[in-house]
Parts: structure tokens; C-alpha cells; sequence
């Protein structure tokens, strides 16, 4: 009997050493597979941050109307999205980006995370960004293993890819899910002027993107003036009600300043209109009595600043009683303020600017200019 006992004894510590094993060798693969997961995390979050990245490139949120050909912003977008993707580093280094790691194209619809990205069609720019970081033997190098080489597993290919794009064609408006306000600054713009811009414009001032600042002198972008302008109908030169159907100078003070707010866009809807195109590309916005200089010191306070006015093809009727006709909403930057003196050397001058707008509703129709939606990761 104690020979018994004393083989079972034998067995157990054998079986024991060799379960040790085991469990270690599963301890040691496990941590392997937990570094391997934060590295994947880490090639999203690289490929993520890259994508993004380059997409506002795309629009230069802070910057002037883009003159660049949809090649130059590729370029642009490119070199942003390795800038970024080596920021956020994979495995304790930084990622460099093959020269097929980065597409950048054209998105119909990115509001489908299904829908296709394409080359960039002629007469468009680009308005999405693929991007992928890999960890293989052609870049960066495989992931290396710790414990996994006992049982001949040295590395190991990891890629993470994403899509970012953003939304032209702005037709109309809701209030931002975040609680903003609406960049509206309620003057209106006829057409013919807008759309004779670049021909019969000035260009007087300049913005300078890293100060934010605004001097005299030409920087190539043309820009008109909001006051006087004929609008065809006596007595009002171009504010609108965006709101209650006869808004005070208070109302038009604090719009000019912080936007269009909930109450706003509430009294609005609830006189049966909206800041969405109809079927026709039209909407209607009740006038106002028209820029006086009460507002001059908002106005002035936001030189600089983007905001967004609505373009109109026609007017009818006086003073209040002015409807007009929208037909499109621009990007503008407010350059120049000067509301005292005569009507003549009176002006509110303003050039195209990009602008980013929270609330929009975009179909890519067209109904816009300079006005983007906020970027975002499609897939």
C-alpha cells in the first residue's frame, strides 16, 4: 500500500510539471495576443487620425477659397495623412505610408458607409480620403512576438484602413444636434452680384490665416459689398427675418454675433417656413428694414469670422413686407465694416470663405458654395 501511494505521489508531481508547462506556455500566448490587440487598436487610431487629417485638407477650414486643382489638394491630402498616421505611433514606432496606403477621391453619397469612393470626376474636388497603415514585411515591418517563437511564430502582418469624407451641396438647414447655433448672418445677396464676383469684384483686403487678422491690401480673392446694394425693393437693403416675421435690431445684433438660435428656427417653422429648399431650389425670407448702424459694432466684432449669407434671385414688395426669393447659400468672410457717413461711403464688405457648418442638410444638388459639412469617418 505504501508503494501505491507512494507511485500516485510520483505521478502527480509529473502531471503537475507538465500541466506547468502548459499553463505557462498559454499565459505566454496570451500575452502575445493582448499586445497584438493594442496593436491593432493603435493602427486604427493611426489610420483614423490620418484619414480624418487629410480630409479637412481637403476643405482648409481656416483658409481661403480653394484655387487648387483637385492634383494639388491630392498632393496636399497626402502628405497630411503620413504627417498624421507618424504621430500616432504603432508598436512603440512611428508608421510611414506607402505610396498606395493613400486614396483620395470622390464620394456621391458618404453618407452610405456602402457607397463607393471614385476618381475625383471632372468639374469636382476631391471630397474623401482612404487610408491604410500596415504593419507587414513590405511596411513598417511585422509585428514581433515575444513567447509565440517557442512554438515558431516570430511576427506577425497587421493593416488597419479607414474613410473620411465630408458633404458639399448644402440645400438647407437644421438646428445642430450638439445645441450650436446656426453660422447664418442674416443679410442677403442678390445673384447677378455674386455670380459676377470674380469679374466685377474689388480687391481691397487681405485675411492672413495664422493671425486671423484682416489688412489692407489685395490677397487675389475678390470681394463686394453687403450695403448699398439695389435689391428692388424700396425701402430695405438686404436683412432678412430669420425668425419672428418682424425681428428687432436686438434680434439682428445677436444674430450677427452668435448665429441663428433654437427660438429662431422655432418661430420661423412655426409661420410655415424653413431654411430648406423646396422642390423648385427656392425658399422665402421675409425682409427687413435693413442694415442700420446700430449693428456696427457687432458687425465690426466679428471681422475676420466665417459665416453664412443666403443669395437671392429676386424680391417683392417694400420694407417689411420684402420676400425674398433664396436660391443659395455662400461662404463668406466679413472684411470691412463702415456704417456712418453718407449712404455712398457707407459698406459691409465681404469675400468667399470656406466655412464648416453644423445643422446643414446636403444633397450634393448644388445650392451652395464654400459650405462644407464637418468631416467625418465613414468607414
Amino acid at each position: 500500500m505504501n508503494r501505491t501511494l507512494a507511485r500516485r505521489r510520483g505521478n502527480i508531481v509529473a502531471m503537475t510539471a507538465v500541466l506547468m508547462i502548459v499553463m505557462i506556455a498559454f499565459i505566454a500566448l496570451s500575452v502575445d495576443i493582448g499586445y497584438l490587440y493594442t496593436v491593432r487598436n493603435e493602427l486604427q487610431r493611426s489610420a483614423d487620425a490620418a484619414a480624418i487629417a487629410a480630409t479637412w485638407e481637403l476643405i482648409d477650414k481656416d483658409g481661403q477659397p480653394h484655387s487648387e486643382t483637385a492634383d494639388s489638394l491630392a498632393s496636399n491630402a497626402r502628405t497630411k495623412a503620413a504627417q498624421f498616421a507618424s504621430l500616432n505611433k504603432v508598436g512603440n514606432a512611428a508608421p510611414g505610408l506607402a505610396s498606395d496606403d493613400v486614396n483620395v477621391g470622390y464620394m456621391a453619397n458618404p453618407s452610405d458607409p456602402t457607397a463607393a469612393m471614385v476618381s475625383t470626376p471632372s468639374g469636382k474636388l476631391p471630397n474623401a480620403v482612404y487610408v491604410r497603415v500596415q504593419r507587414t514585411s513590405a511596411q513598417n515591418g511585422q509585428v514581433p512576438l515575444f513567447f509565440a517563437r517557442a512554438i515558431g511564430f516570430s511576427q506577425q502582418a497587421e493593416t488597419a484602413q479607414a474613410t473620411a469624407a465630408f458633404r458639399s451641396g448644402l440645400s438647407g438647414f437644421q438646428m445642430p444636434a450638439d445645441g450650436s447655433n446656426l453660422n447664418i448672418l442674416p443679410f442677403a445677396l442678390d445673384e447677378t452680384t455674386w455670380t459676377t464676383l470674380t469679374t466685377s469684384g474689388t480687391d481691397s483686403w487681405s485675411y492672413h490665416k495664422d493671425s486671423k487678422s484682416v489688412t489692407a491690401g489685395g490677397d487675389g480673392i475678390k470681394e463686394v459689398n453687403l450695403f448699398p446694394q439695389g435689391t428692388g425693393s424700396p425701402g430695405n437693403r438686404g436683412t432678412v427675418d430669420i425668425g419672428g416675421s418682424n425681428n428687432s435690431t436686438n434680434d439682428i445684433k445677436r444674430q450677427i454675433v452668435s448665429g441663428v438660435n433654437q427660438s429662431d428656427f422655432d418661430l420661423l417653422t412655426a409661420q410655415g417656413r424653413s431654411l430648406t429648399f423646396n422642390g423648385s431650389g427656392t425658399l422665402t425670407l421675409n425682409g427687413d428694414t435693413g442694415i442700420s448702424a446700430a449693428t456696427k459694432d457687432d458687425l465690426t466684432s466679428i471681422v475676420g469670422q466665417p459665416r453664412i449669407i443666403p443669395i437671392f434671385r429676386s424680391v417683392s414688395g417694400p420694407g417689411n413686407n420684402a420676400v425674398y426669393t433664396v436660391v443659395k447659400w455662400v461662404g463668406v468672410r466679413v472684411m470691412y465694416v463702415k456704417l456712418t457717413g453718407s449712404a455712398n461711403s457707407k459698406s459691409v464688405i465681404v469675400q468667399p470663405c470656406n466655412v464648416v457648418a453644423k445643422g446643414g442638410i446636403y444633397d450634393n444638388g448644388g445650392g451652395s458654395d464654400y459650405v462644407y459639412s464637418p468631416v467625418w469617418l465613414v468607414r
